[in-house]
């Protein structure tokens, strides 16, 4: 493997989250350097964080013509079909890679998150405890499993899962994320709201994660506190619940009563309609 000062520059920048600045030191690389199997992959993978999925994929596909089968390139080049959705040539890139890296834990904690999104979430926590059973303690291994308890279903899982990962990687915007997401969902949005600020911090340029932490500011604000019991068990389930209470007050004779807490209900659908939207653009007045 070709390797030097300028490669490891672009080693460097890519490490500490500047894609852009790793793209423009290839440019300055020697002819040799600049078409290296690692210049390749730093390539390909600085197109990927950058977004520009298909570049990327084009780079590790001329990488893997010039030097042949290569784990780098081919996780590279599965990561980007995925980002773009094309998740059987995900797939077939990220197989054809493990068998030359059975132990990859990158490449299987990558395919683990590509069968949780085709929903074969059992498959996803085989190919995990397979890469814990090489590296326990990898962020990769935690990050996934809180994807799997989520697509699972198991809401506790998933927080503790994401607390596994912010204890091994605190300074991880992607951690941070995850464990504002299971918050989220267990519905502490406060919690929610100071780890979506935290990655948004941490990856400023990541336009999904401010407009997320933006969003959690609002749901967190006091004015949407009575909201908290539909974010934290659902719509369907709290409607459910008011029809029952309605149906048993009027069983009980107490028609007085289920009237006056349908009213409430309804006060309180219209509440949940119109609040969120106020709330929100008043923050982003205020900003």
């Amino acid at each position: 493997m070709a390797d030097g000062s300028g490669l490891d520059l672009a080693r460097h920048w890519l490490e500490v989250g500047r894609p852009e600045r790793a793209l423009e030191q290839l440019t300055r690389l020697p002819a040799e350097e600049g078409l290296s199997r690692e210049a390749f992959v730093l390539r390909a993978a600085s197109l990927h964080d950058l977004d520009r999925d298909e570049d990327a994929a084009a780079a590790a596909e001329t990488g893997l013509g010039q030097y042949g089968p290569d784990p780098q390139l081919l996780a590279v080049l599965g990561t980007a079909r995925w980002s773009a959705n094309r998740y059987e040539d995900a797939e077939r890139a990220m197989l054809d890679g493990l068998a030359l890296a059975p132990t990859s834990v990158y490449l299987l904690c990558t395919y683990a998150r590509v069968c949780v999104e085709v929903g074969q979430v059992e498959k996803a926590a085989r190919l995990v405890d397979r890469a814990a059973s090489y590296e326990p303690e990898d962020e990769l291994v935690a990050q996934a499993r809180v994807l799997i308890a989520y697509a699972a279903g198991n809401d506790d899982e998933a927080l503790q899962r994401s607390r596994d990962a912010l204890r091994l990687g605190p300074d991880e915007a992607a951690n941070h994320a995850l464990f504002a997401m299971a918050s989220g969902v267990r519905g502490d949005v406060a919690a929610a709201a100071r780890s979506y600020r935290r990655a948004a911090a941490a990856e400023p340029g990541n336009l999904e994660l401010v407009e997320a932490a933006r969003e959690a500011r609002a749901a967190a604000h006091p004015l949407l506190w009575p909201l908290r019991l539909l974010q934290r068990f659902g719509v369907f389930p709290v409607w459910l619940g008011a029809v029952a209470i309605i149906v048993g007050l009027r069983a009980l004779d107490l028609p007085m009563l289920a009237l006056g807490f349908g009213l409430v209900w309804v006060l309180y659908c219209i509440y949940s309609w119109v609040a969120p939207p106020l709330v929100g653009r008043w923050l982003r007045r205020k900003r």
